[in-house]
């Protein structure tokens, strides 16, 4: 059998992510006919058929399926090797970019981050407050290393380290609601009624509607804190994470209203960034840190999270 190449495993790759070999030589930046004379080459090298060419789309033979599992193993740690190459060729980073989402325990969270930075003087720390997608726009177009927020755990762009959960609970102001409205109350009560909404500061990404009562009149607010005082003094209702809450609803200057209707949600925070990126040292050095002290967070917030 005669040697084959990295380029050719990696023609043959494309070939089937892209279903076939003009979006293999799209996806390369090579010519159809470069990608086509390579992947031919790798069937005479390995002796096999490895794609049927019959139809619309050229598929993996049998045998091309079990030798295409076996050589996206070599592509991917071919890749990491590449980021690993490039981590360890960079010196210390002059700055840090972190991306603060409106799930966070803020003073918990920038606890966590001053800690590691008093003891990283050479690196600015550049924090940036995002809200809905903002922070995964700010990840995927390269203006962040690390974001704290909820993330998508199927994409395989991102690695993350659980921080803790954060239950969401619909809540009004005493008096806000209308004599007559009673648990379970329905979306269909809430319509009329003032709803306090979360901006998405993402730009350019689909916008996100959480929680959103589709028709009923909208205030819209930058921040879970002014979120929270709108709430309090009764000019609408909506839902704000439980550790931003814990006093109001043990006094009573906020009920909650969450039912079979409106039951709300806990959202996972995470510290994620891209797995498909090199990070300097002072980036890895700040994700040991987070590891660490990651327990300690959940600790002490998820007590009284487990109560939602």
């Amino acid at each position: 059998m005669a040697e084959f190449t990295l380029h050719d495993l990696q023609c043959f790759d494309a070939v089937l992510r892209a279903g076939g070999f003009q979006g293999a030589a799209t996806l390369l930046h090579r010519s159809h006919p470069a990608v086509f004379a390579a992947v031919a080459k790798l069937e005479r090298q390995v002796d096999l058929v490895l794609l049927d060419r019959s139809g619309y789309r050229v598929r993996p033979t049998e045998a091309g399926s079990s030798f295409h599992r076996r050589a996206r193993q070599l592509l991917r740690e071919l890749e990491g090797l590449r980021v690993h190459a490039a981590q360890l060729s960079m010196g210390q980073e002059s700055e840090i970019h972190v991306v603060v989402g409106d799930i966070c325990p803020r003073p918990q969270v920038l606890g966590m981050l001053g800690r590691f930075f008093a003891g990283s003087p050479g690196t600015r720390l550049n924090l940036h407050f995002e809200a809905v997608g903002g922070p995964w726009e700010r990840l995927f177009d390269d203006q962040a290393d690390l974001i704290l927020h909820w993330i998508d755990k199927g994409d395989a762009r991102v690695e993350w380290i659980d921080l803790c959960k954060v239950p969401f609970i619909p809540v009004v102001a005493p008096g806000f609601l209308p004599e007559g409205i009673e648990q379970p109350i329905t979306l269909n009560q809430m319509q009329a009624l003032t709803q306090c909404v979360m901006r998405d500061t993402a730009h350019h990404s689909p916008q996100r509607d959480y929680f959103m009562i589709e028709g009923a009149p909208q205030c819209l607010v930058a921040d879970q804190g002014m979120k929270k005082e709108i709430i309090l003094q009764g000019l609408g209702w909506g839902h704000l994470p439980r550790f931003l809450i814990e006093e109001e609803l043990r006094d009573g200057r906020l009920n909650s209203i969450a039912g079979s209707h409106m039951p709300g949600r806990i959202s996972e925070l995470v510290v994620a960034r891209r797995s498909d990126r090199p990070h300097g040292p002072i980036a890895n050095a700040l994700w040991e840190h987070i590891l660490r002290e990651a327990s300690a967070l959940r600790r002490v917030l998820e007590p009284r999270n487990a109560k939602a």
